[in-house]
């Protein structure tokens, strides 16, 4: 399973530009790193007051997890971001969902995650039940059931839940259109 952290980080006053122009670089250069598998930026939402940053990186185990974080690469961009940010970073492991409404603040509560899921798995169902299913359907059954569930994990999670999340952002995350 992969691994999700956010980390969030308070940015001076007057550093912001800096800071987002810093945190580009050391992504792209994080990438030459074997254990990174993902990483984004998050910025605060357009006019509002919070100089709060995220990043948002996944990992493909936990050795491969604290090799990153424990390497020269890291610990220089950590000590060029402390000249720009207000006191610790915030690491937050995601779990479980959390991985699809990964945000730097709280996660959404999990009644609304699974309404979301909800919302993704159910259309995604009926339409690979459509498509695909005719084509597998004289399979035998554990090889046609995991070729069916391969097809719902793989568009759940690189197609349809990016697409659900983004457009419940507002419903899953009000508090944050409101800074």
């Amino acid at each position: 399973m992969p691994i999700h952290i956010a980390i969030t980080r308070q940015v001076r006053a007057g550093r912001e530009q800096e800071f987002q122009a810093a945190l580009r670089e050391f992504l792209q250069t994080s990438f030459q790193h074997s254990s990174v598998q993902g990483a984004s930026m998050l910025v605060p939402p357009p006019n509002s007051d919070s100089r709060e940053y995220g990043i948002l990186r996944t990992f493909s185990s936990e050795s491969e997890m604290d090799g990153f974080y424990q390497s020269a690469l890291f610990r220089e961009w950590d000590e060029r971001a402390r000249t720009m940010t207000e006191g610790d970073p915030a690491y937050r492991r995601l779990h479980g969902l959390e991985g699809w409404f990964r945000s730097p603040g709280s996660p959404p509560p999990r009644w609304k995650m699974a309404c979301a899921t909800f919302l993704g798995v159910f259309p995604l169902a009926m339409v690979l039940n459509l498509t695909v299913g005719p084509v597998i359907r004289s399979w035998p059954f554990v090889l046609s059931n995991a070729a069916f569930n391969a097809c719902v994990v793989a568009s759940l999670t690189w197609i349809v839940m990016p697409v659900v999340t983004r457009l419940l952002h507002g419903w899953l995350h009000p508090d944050a259109n409101h800074q």
